[in-house]
């Protein structure tokens, strides 16, 4: 197997070469750099975050378009021409493995390929975000409850999914999403937050959060290219179930480190910068029965606790 690495930067193309990717350097910023996308990988994983403004999201815009223009081609590729002549101006007919599919002589296009084809033209998994929830007042949450974002940022991501659903149905390829929250690891820990001593909320504001291992997000990313649903969604969350501030505190008593002092959301208006305290408006616990059951993924971290107690 081969693994392709996109990247605007020349620069990071050595690093990826070290990581056993081959790097292909292509700005989602600029479509124009993506034709040598087309046909390159029929498994395609979507980490880029949308831009920082707007309510779209023309980065996943762009990649799915130029992913699409192959989309078709891919899939007449599967099909072969039925041993038997055709009358002039008739349709062809073609078969997809024993299934008979029908195209026009003129005016063919993708969506007259059959829904119930078996393969897919390629895979596409969506890494999203579990702002799209919003605020659920700590609320369990479920992949299949409604969407309620609250930010710009929640919203582009909504937009996204939007389209990578669209794509999956039209272009015929096996699109799916993954929801993450926090990410954490030895090096995502809040621990410059500790040092400057910013505030948590007090227990009566205090939110939950959900969180997820680097290296446990890594697998699981990988196991949806695999056994990832067609139109699925997929939480990408730990068994941890903390307060905000309760995080802060474990992070400081594991390193050391003097815990935060607690404030009130009405304190906090004033004095925590708004786009910090938008993470701070929002509890929700994440239900992740679809992370073990369907991609079958065992957590190496199942909580925040037992990767600081292994």
């Amino acid at each position: 197997m081969r693994v392709f690495a996109v990247t605007s930067q020349p620069a990071r193309r050595d690093a990826l070469r070290n990581a056993g990717a081959v790097p292909i350097v292509a700005d989602l910023d600029r479509p124009a750099t993506l034709a040598r996308l087309r046909g390159l990988a029929d498994r395609v994983l979507d980490l880029a975050p949308p831009p920082g403004q707007g309510e779209g999201d023309p980065r996943t815009r762009a990649l799915l378009a130029a992913l699409r223009r192959t989309a078709w081609r891919q899939r007449r590729s599967q099909l072969r021409l039925q041993p038997r002549s055709q009358p002039t101006g008739a349709a062809s007919v073609w078969r997809h493995g024993d299934e008979p599919v029908i195209l026009p002589e003129r005016g063919w296009h993708r969506a007259t390929l059959p829904a119930t084809a078996n393969t897919p033209a390629g895979v596409f998994v969506y890494a999203s975000t579990t702002g799209v929830y919003g605020d659920r007042g700590g609320a369990r949450v479920q992949e299949f409850h409604t969407v309620r974002p609250q930010t710009a940022r929640a919203r582009r991501r909504v937009a996204a999914e939007g389209l990578v659903r669209a794509f999956g149905s039209e272009a015929g390829w096996r699109a799916s999403i993954v929801r993450i929250p926090g990410i954490y690891a030895e090096d995502r820990l809040p621990i410059a937050r500790l040092h400057k001593r910013t505030p948590a909320l007090a227990p009566q504001d205090d939110v939950y959060t959900s969180h997820i291992h680097a290296d446990d997000l890594a697998r699981t990313m990988i196991a949806a290219l695999w056994r990832g649903r067609p139109q699925r969604v997929v939480h990408a969350s730990d068994d941890t179930e903390l307060r905000m501030a309760d995080y802060f505190d474990l992070v400081a008593d594991q390193r050391g480190l003097p815990r935060p002092p607690r404030i009130t959301r009405q304190h906090a208006r004033e004095v925590i910068d708004p786009t910090l305290l938008s993470f701070m408006s929002e509890s929700r616990r994440l239900d992740n029965r679809r992370l073990k059951r369907e991609l079958r993924v065992r957590l190496r971290f199942p909580t925040v606790r037992s990767f600081f107690e292994a």
